[in-house]
């Protein structure tokens, strides 16, 4: 499936600049992908970490190598890589902008209906929201992802973080997952959460 074309993601937001500023000295110095976990040689080691409000995007690595930031094509909604034994490509899914001013990437749902019904089985999907990544999800889209392993995709709500690792053709509901609600009285970064993530070993071929 061929990926979707995005706009770069504008700063413009209703975050003060003196808090993007913050977020961003402190968030940009720990995106490393070097982490601890050894994993057995029939495993990837992953670690994903979602966006932190829309200043800094997500962060998918597999075995310690960035995949999409380091080609700066993150962006907002939903950010997915999918890896295929010693195979990897990436996509991403944009929400639909209700401003049609504003500098940010427009999409529809259906290629991403597409691209998850493509996906060969026996994947490994790695998913990571950046600012906003529900608002045009509707039950078909939400049913591919929950068949996935995602326990929390029919709960994602407007700007909650979530990070998410399964596979095509699996049993069961992943191990992998973290969501955090966007609650206005207890958000980190004034309109969103804190940002969440994960790390972990995962067989090649689900």
């Amino acid at each position: 499936p061929q990926s979707i074309k995005k706009k770069p993601v504008s700063n413009v937001s209703l975050l003060t600049e003196k808090v993007k500023i913050k977020l961003c000295t402190v968030l940009c110095k720990k995106r490393s992908c070097s982490r601890k976990n050894v994993c057995p040689g029939n495993h990837i080691g992953f670690f994903v970490q979602s966006g932190a409000a829309n200043v800094v995007p997500p962060k998918i690595c597999v075995n310690n190598k960035a995949l999409g930031t380091v080609l700066n094509n993150a962006d907002a909604g939903i950010n997915i890589v999918v890896v295929n034994g010693d195979r990897h490509h990436e996509t991403g899914f944009c929400r639909i902008q209700t401003d049609p001013d504003a500098d940010v990437c427009v999409a529809e749902v259906e290629p991403l209906i597409e691209f998850l019904k493509n996906i060969e089985m026996g994947s490994v999907v790695l998913m990571a929201v950046f600012d906003e990544g529900s608002k045009k999800l509707n039950e078909e889209a939400r049913t591919l992802i929950s068949d996935l392993g995602s326990s929390v995709i029919h709960s994602l709500g407007y700007r909650d973080n979530w990070v998410f690792v399964g596979g095509k053709g699996t049993t069961g509901k992943s191990n992998f997952e973290k969501h955090m609600k966007s609650d206005d009285s207890k958000n980190k970064y004034e309109n969103w959460p804190e940002m969440v993530e994960m790390e972990g070993c995962i067989p090649k071929y689900v």
